[in-house]
């Protein structure tokens, strides 16, 4: 382990990690990101390829190449924490401008809000379920306390959480196939349909686009890793945890909405007890959902966080904040999570899913433009101290991101398919969404001859003089 033994609550915010304060290994990254994903929404996202109208086996075979090529593209970002040392998000405005990059952010943390409050009504079922307590809100509050306390505690508390989901998550995941195996003959429900090129290119969709999710704010869990780890083990760490538990979950999902259809989606927590054996089994598969959605919960509490300090200290100028304001942004954004959670109808929580999921346009373009600058552009130089200055070297606005950044964003309409609208050419396509491809070329097809021209990335690294004395005295 690198340098002083650290407090149990986390210190850092959005400025950059000092080398003494480094440690952990890239196994790290693997079991935080497979526990994150062994959970019930990954479960209930393979479902619904299904739902949307793909045999269960060509449901499958989609999700996985989405979930390969939006797992490449998380897992890029992924690898710049390390070197950068610093949250995911700041590292735009070295794209977007200080103030520019705030207009993505603002996105984010609208988005990140809609999947913990979601995520939030889940789990709280699950603990009623547990305490007897259903019909209320007391689950809900339940949770919204444990991911207060683990998103305050930070960075290390995060990745302990991680690794013991992940084996939990294997342990009832593998028996609940095994369950499903047994109760319902599955060799009979695939292969029923025909392939149709809509509902697969949806499958793919949907795996792609649960992978760019993560993308805003995976960095922020690599950060703390020794300078020296290599890119490419940070990115094949990260890639494999996450497409592996994703994969897993998304086919376990598949399978169950071929054998089960409307009565999981009705129920989905309840449903799974019941697969489970009901009784003291349906409780441990409770305790399993929960640890599962804790994980991925408390990254959404985190990342939004950070996501909110990031957006106000553009205008601030402050690169940390005391514990105690870091501790009431945490609290904030889970109590309006919790808030959200709590006063949704079923119908208003549909709703506020389909406006998260038309959100995700957002996300593409804007991996597009972090990763095309960071890597072929700026080539992993970033003037770090010059990312918290407006007048500095990335200035307060960048018109080529911008510009670039708002196409992209707009060229995905045609596109969409999601409940709340639907595109000219979706419909053409026979339902097939397929606007993340369209924000990711178009998005960079503008992007990178624009910038190739205007940015004027530094020689070299360059870190802030209190780090570059940390790295002489450790390097």
């Amino acid at each position: 382990m690198h340098g002083q033994r650290a407090s149990v609550i986390e210190r850092r915010s959005i400025d950059v990690v000092p080398d003494a304060e480094r440690h952990g290994t890239p196994l790290n990254q693997f079991t935080l990101w497979f526990g994150a994903n062994m959970q019930i929404t990954a479960v209930v996202d393979g479902a619904l390829a299904v739902v949307f109208g793909a045999d269960a086996l060509w449901a499958i075979i989609g999700l996985l190449i989405g979930n390969l090529a939006g797992g490449a593209v998380m897992a890029l970002h992924s690898a710049q924490g390390p070197r950068l040392g610093l949250p995911q998000m700041i590292s735009s405005r070295a794209q977007f401008g200080v103030y520019g990059a705030v207009i993505p952010l603002v996105l984010v943390v609208i988005m990140y809000l809609g999947f913990a409050a979601t995520g939030t009504v889940l789990s709280g079922q699950a603990i009623d379920e547990i305490l007897g307590t259903q019909g209320t809100s007391v689950g809900i509050v339940v949770f919204g306390v444990l991911t207060l306390v683990v998103a305050i505690l930070g960075y290390r508390i995060i990745h302990v959480l991680g690794r013991i989901a992940t084996v939990v998550g294997l342990v009832g995941f593998i028996y609940l196939a095994i369950r499903l195996f047994t109760k319902y003959d599955l060799s009979s429900l695939i292969g029923q349909q025909p392939f149709a090129i809509a509902p697969f290119l949806t499958a793919i969709a949907l795996g792609a686009a649960w992978q760019l999710t993560y993308g805003p704010y995976v960095a922020d869990y690599s950060r703390y890793l020794p300078r020296s780890t290599p890119e490419r083990t940070t990115f094949w760490a990260t890639f494999a945890g996450s497409v592996i538990g994703s994969q897993w979950s998304m086919t376990f999902g598949a399978l169950v909405a071929a054998a089960a259809g409307d009565a999981f989606m009705g129920s989905q927590v309840g449903w799974l007890g019941q697969l489970g054996g009901g009784g003291a089994i349906a409780v441990a598969i409770y305790f399993v959902i929960v640890i599962g959605k804790l994980t991925v919960n408390t990254l959404n509490a985190y990342g939004g966080f950070m996501t909110m300090l990031t957006t106000v200290s553009a205008f601030t100028r402050t690169d940390r904040v005391r514990s105690a304001a870091r501790a009431a942004y945490i609290f904030v954004f889970v109590a309006v999570s919790v808030i959200i959670a709590i006063a949704a109808s079923t119908d208003f929580l549909n709703n506020f899913k389909n406006f998260v999921l038309v959100l995700l346009m957002v996300f593409t373009p804007w991996s597009a433009i972090n990763l095309i600058d960071y890597y072929l552009i700026s080539k992993e130089r970033v003037d770090i101290p010059a990312l918290y200055d407006p007048d500095g070297r990335y200035g307060r606005w960048n018109a080529a991101a911008l510009t670039a950044y708002a196409i992209g964003v707009l060229g995905q309409i045609p596109f969409l398919a999601q409940a709340l609208y639907t595109g000219p050419v979706t419909t053409w396509l026979g339902g097939a969404d397929i606007s993340w491809i369209v924000g990711l070329l178009l998005t960079g097809a503008i992007y990178y001859p624009w910038a190739r021209r205007t940015a004027r990335p530094p020689a070299q690294m360059i870190y802030p003089p209190a780090v570059d004395a940390t790295r002489s005295e450790h390097g």
